[in-house]
């Protein structure tokens, strides 16, 4: 096996392992909500509604773990340990500072949501009281994401590996404990309900972050953090880099605010269409991210070796990084399509014990099949450009696939708009109709994926020639 080949693995498995456990934890959380003593699609309704706000607000902060991780590969690549741990100590800093920020905001940021996002009051209700608990997780979240960007950046896929676990592990043990509650000889405990989910959730993040922390002291403590003194941390915020820093990272939050409203988009879209078909495109979104996290495996490994490869200035290792990455995230593609295929009815049954929405979610099995390979190719080109700090070919691909998304979802739901006046039995309020719209929102997704697979991949040469 070539040496890239190995580099490559190295860096994959331990993300790919880790990332196996992050679907877990959706699936556990939609399990828990779908198997509590009141409606299944409502309470996963709330999951969605409640999942969707978080995702609202922390996508405008992926910059983070993006920005900071290849700029970390590449400080990295040219041997500069003192620019490193200036990286981590910038990233860790702003993220504190954003997660108070959003604590004094909370109540604002959900009264304006739901002014735009359209549910049933029982749905809001929900989702509403799964935001007020699981906010206070802020500070952890955002840090961690600064943490893992790093690690990633160093080359170390082992450190993120056990903080993921450790974040998915609790979630779903604590997500369980404190929902449905426990017997354990004459200890008992009845559970919270519903708001066991965010609970759960925020003791993970606490976590993860304690066994970051721990892994970043007995790790690098001596030779990257020790290279910087107190004094040189007052200036932290001046000088070249962190320019580059933030205007890197202006590129990528409009990129996050593309993200966001392509997934909001796809959430209150489908929530129009009333709590099954709510619940069917949580499931479904479920489903279709399973093979990311498999790929985000190799993504960012292709993210690590490429910065760190254009940081030595060895163009050779970049183009050997970027064939082979490849490779591997396409076979995985071909693996899901497979896994999709086959057994696509036993994981709606995993998902929930609901026959009306197993039956609703049936229907759009198909579209798993499509979704893999223009999602394996986008999610490794956008790890590639990460390491290459090409933020503004990001963020273009982005704006493309955001237009290539609200253009199809327009004009198809226009032709069913227009074939419903023709035809009562699909006209706006009716069974199929709802049906029809939610095959065009699945079409619209394939579009943002395939738009900006097909971006990437036609800029990567003036990239490759910087």
């Amino acid at each position: 096996m070539k040496a890239i080949n190995k580099d490559i693995l190295k860096l994959a498995i331990p993300s790919i392992l880790a990332n196996i456990t992050v679907p877990l934890v959706g699936m556990v959380d939609i399990a828990v909500a779908g198997h509590l003593d009141a409606s299944a699609a409502t309470m996963i309704g709330g999951i969605a509604i409640g999942s969707m706000l978080f995702d609202l607000l922390y996508w405008n902060f992926g910059f983070l773990r993006v920005g900071t991780g290849g700029l970390a590969a590449q400080a990295y690549g040219r041997g500069d340990r003192k620019e490193c741990a200036r990286i981590l100590a910038r990233a860790v800093g702003i993220a504190l500072a954003c997660a108070l920020v959003l604590i004094a905001i909370q109540w604002i940021f959900v009264k304006a949501a739901f002014l735009v996002v359209d549910s049933s009051p029982e749905v809001q209700a929900l989702a509403t009281k799964y935001f007020y608990i699981r906010i206070w997780a802020a500070p952890a979240t955002l840090s961690l994401m600064a943490l893992k960007g790093w690690f990633i950046g160093m080359q170390d896929s082992v450190s993120p590996m056990a903080t993921d676990m450790t974040v998915n592990g609790m979630n779903v043990l604590m997500s369980i404990i404190l929902s449905l509650g426990f017997t354990v000889g004459s200890l008992h405990y009845d559970g919270m309900g519903f708001a066991g989910v965010a609970a759960g959730t925020v003791v993970a993040q606490y976590s993860g972050l304690l066994v970051a922390l721990s892994l970043l002291l007995w790790k690098y403590r001596k030779n990257t953090l020790a290279t910087v003194t107190l004094p040189e941390l007052r200036g932290l915020f001046k000088g070249d880099e962190t320019r580059r820093f933030f205007v890197m990272n202006a590129d990528l939050y409009v990129r996050s605010l593309c993200f966001i409203a392509i997934y909001i988009g796809f959430t209150v879209i489908s929530a129009r269409y009333g709590d099954v078909l709510l619940a069917v495109s949580s499931i479904l979104m479920k489903l279709l991210m399973i093979f990311s996290y498999f790929t985000d495996g190799f993504a960012y490994a292709g993210e690590a070796l490429t910065g760190r490869y254009i940081g030595a200035k060895d163009g050779a290792m970049v183009r050997q990084t970027v064939r082979w990455t490849f490779v591997w995230s396409m076979a995985i593609a071909l693996i899901f399509m497979l896994i999709y295929q086959f057994a696509g009815v036993p994981l709606l049954h995993m998902m929930t014990s609901d026959a009306v929405v197993i039956e609703a979610s049936r229907e759009y099995l198909p579209w798993l099949l499509l979704m893999p390979v223009a999602g394996c190719a986008a999610f490794t080109w956008d790890g590639i450009y990460i390491g290459a700090t090409a933020s503004r070919q990001m963020r273009n691909s982005m704006l493309w696939a955001t237009v290539a998304f609200a253009a199809l979802w327009t004009v198809g739901i226009l032709l069913l708009g227009w074939l419903g006046s023709s035809l009562g039995s699909v006209a706006p309020g009716s069974p199929s109709y709802g049906r029809i719209a939610m095959h065009i929102l699945m079409a619209a997704y394939f579009a943002h994926l395939l738009a900006r697979t097909i971006y990437l991949t036609v800029s990567w040469r003036s990239v490759r020639s910087l």
